[in-house]
């Protein structure tokens, strides 16, 4: 924000590109069609605007106008280069052990439950920003969208490179039998459709914001595992320069109702990029309970060694996991 004596403790940090002196920047690197602006962004912009009296607004800039690297959007928000930045804590996994500890199989399975799990580990979490959190929620569990092999049992998932969107699925997509590699979203269409992996593990929404049922012929669901966490951060600077007013503003507009708003639209999308794979030819592939628990059980090795793994804060995988269900 340009208020510079107002907000002296963000001194150091590069301003963003601002309209007007009270004006928050909020970057995004996907496009503005995008489910989580309708459900996350515009909601928080709006609010803010009303409960200020438009005091406190909020410009977007999306499509990656200020870093179109999505791994970058946690740096670019350090770095004072916006406000407001969307982030997915899975492309930076070892900064944030604890909140990508969600996609553990086990812990939940739809983007609602995911999101009220997060919630319950929710001061942990928070530690280990250094931002404040605006938005905390999750999508879907995967689905595993395949071009030339259908994924039908687990025996299909030999040999095939597999590309997830946060590294902490990689052991466990590994037990499976595959190979696991972490790449951002931006480029799995692409390397979907060149042969560049066999498969791509991701919430089903995919194939709407990422048109994966152009490259799939075979989308696989109903495995076990969890759902990605997603954040809505503001620089802690900015954040801490604000008067209390202002902040009670920003706090009023945001939080956990914020959260369960993008958790309920990826439920929501998450069933229609089923349907649309169908509806374009792809075929679904709902694993029998037998299969799936056949799954779970190869995945048992992976799953006991990160139970017994130093999580973070001196929380075993364990801890956490007690955390996020609440048992």
């Amino acid at each position: 924000m340009k208020r510079l004596p107002a907000f002296a403790a963000a001194a150091c940090f590069a301003i963003a590109p601002m309209a007007s002196a009270n004006e928050l920047a909020l970057a995004y690197f996907m496009g503005p069609n995008h489910p989580m602006n309708a459900a996350v962004f515009t909601p928080f912009a709006e609010r803010l605007a009303e409960v200020s009296g438009g005091e406190l607004t909020v410009r977007q800039f999306p499509g990656g106008a200020l870093n179109s690297v999505p791994p970058q959007q946690y740096s670019i928000l350090l770095d004072g280069v916006t406000d407001i930045a969307f982030h997915l804590p899975g492309y930076t996994a070892q900064i944030f052990p604890v909140t990508t500890s969600i996609t553990t199989p086990g812990i939940c399975t739809d983007a609602v439950n995911c999101t009220e799990a997060l919630w319950r580990a929710y001061d942990v979490i928070e530690a280990e920003f250094d931002a404040q959190i605006l938005a905390l929620w999750a999508n879907d569990a995967p689905a595993m969208f395949t071009t030339d092999t259908p994924v039908r049992t687990l025996e299909d998932m030999a040999g095939l490179v597999v590309t997830v969107t946060t590294a902490q699925d990689i052991p466990f997509i590994e037990a499976l039998g595959a190979s696991a590699v972490s790449q951002p979203v931006s480029v799995i269409n692409q390397n979907l459709t060149n042969g560049v992996v066999d498969a791509v593990s991701v919430d089903p929404s995919a194939a709407l914001s990422f048109r994966l049922h152009e490259p799939a012929s075979y989308l696989t669901v109903g495995y076990p595992s969890g759902g990605n966490a997603f954040v809505l951060l503001m620089n802690r600077g900015i954040y801490d320069g604000l008067t209390d007013q202002e902040r009670a503003w920003v706090d009023e507009a945001s939080g956990q109702w914020l959260s369960m708003q993008g958790a309920e639209a990826y439920r929501a999308v998450a069933q229609r990029g089923i349907e649309v794979s169908r509806e374009n030819g792809v075929e679904i592939i709902e694993l029998t309970d037998e299969e799936r628990a056949r799954w779970a059980e190869a995945m048992v090795p992976a799953t006991d060694a990160w139970l017994e793994s130093a999580v973070g804060q001196g929380l075993s995988g364990t801890d956490v996991r007690a955390l996020m269900t609440g048992e």
